[in-house]
């Protein structure tokens, strides 16, 4: 009960700070320099604009059908805590941010604001796993129906849409810049922020001498491998490829043990976008309850 009481405590603080970030993000900086937003937020924008309603308020307004159309196929735990999340983050964009400076500076600089503030204030949300409604529930609940399309082609569509409909209502062609622009620092951010800190490199060795590079590797960076048999598609010969997860900084040394074991190993070098399990960051398992 202590236990299930702290996370929850610890949702609620995590999902406040990056409410905060939105709020601020969207209020502050977006609304000012009359960006075209992108999802139910940027709908929301554009009806303030037109008719001064409560940004906030009126993007709550806006999630109640599509929490009507989605919310059976979401989990229950995940759909209570995007609500409480939604709603916080309303009453926040309405009431916290106007008590902040607005910022009434250049453009760009306003965008890049935008993006990094609410990028990083989605990514906290995110890595709770909740969400502020939106998009986020139109997204999964397409996916769902229709699971043969791509997820960022789906995202790409309804942030566009959006965006496009802000810059042909007002007549702002670089708005629509400025919003596509917003829309890929927002990504960036939270892209950065829940698999970056993770993130490093894989290396595929293969070379004859498999378990020597392996012990090498091991000697002198401290990480595991994994050998797997291979055959070469040309000289039919039997080869062994080391597979090595390591980090950024570990890549050079393990460059260096396979130059001292074997020079003439082919060695393949890929990025990997989050290493998860014993010497990396822990396995996470996302709650649906």
């Amino acid at each position: 009960m202590k236990q299930k009481f702290k996370k929850v405590s610890t949702d609620i603080a995590i999902e406040i700070l990056g409410s905060i970030l939105i709020a601020v993000g969207i209020y502050n900086f977006a609304v000012t320099a009359k960006f075209p937003m992108t999802g139910i937020s940027g709908i929301a924008i554009i009806l303030f604009r037109l008719t001064g309603a409560p940004i906030g308020t009126t993007t709550l307004l806006l999630n109640i059908p599509i929490i009507l159309l989605t919310f059976r196929r979401l989990g229950k735990g995940f759909f209570l805590r995007s609500l409480r999340c939604m709603v916080i983050s309303s009453v926040f964009i309405d009431y916290l941010a106007p008590l902040f400076p607005v910022y009434q500076g250049d453009r760009f600089l306003a965008a890049i604001s935008t993006g990094v503030l609410a990028g990083f204030g989605y990514a906290m949300i995110y890595l709770r796993h909740s969400s502020t409604g939106g998009t986020d529930f139109l997204t999964m609940y397409v996916k769902a129906i229709k699971p043969h399309l791509p997820l960022g082609k789906i995202i790409l569509a309804f942030d566009a849409t959006v965006v496009l409909a802000g810059g042909i209502i007002f007549k702002d062609i670089d708005g629509v810049i400025y919003g596509m622009m917003i829309a890929y620092l927002f990504s960036q951010v939270v892209d950065q922020l829940m698999y970056g800190i993770n993130a490093g490199k894989m290396a595929l060795i293969v070379t004859d001498h498999g378990q020597v590079v392996s012990d090498t590797i091991d000697q002198m960076s401290g990480r595991g491998s994994t050998i797997l048999h291979g055959r070469g598609g040309y000289s039919e010969t039997d080869k062994q490829v080391v597979m090595v997860a390591c980090s950024n900084k570990e890549m050079f040394i393990i460059e260096k043990a396979v130059k001292m074991v074997d020079p003439k190993a082919f060695t393949i070098i890929v990025e990997s976008n989050e290493v998860l399990g014993e010497g990396f960051h822990p396995l996470r398992l996302a709650s649906g309850n």
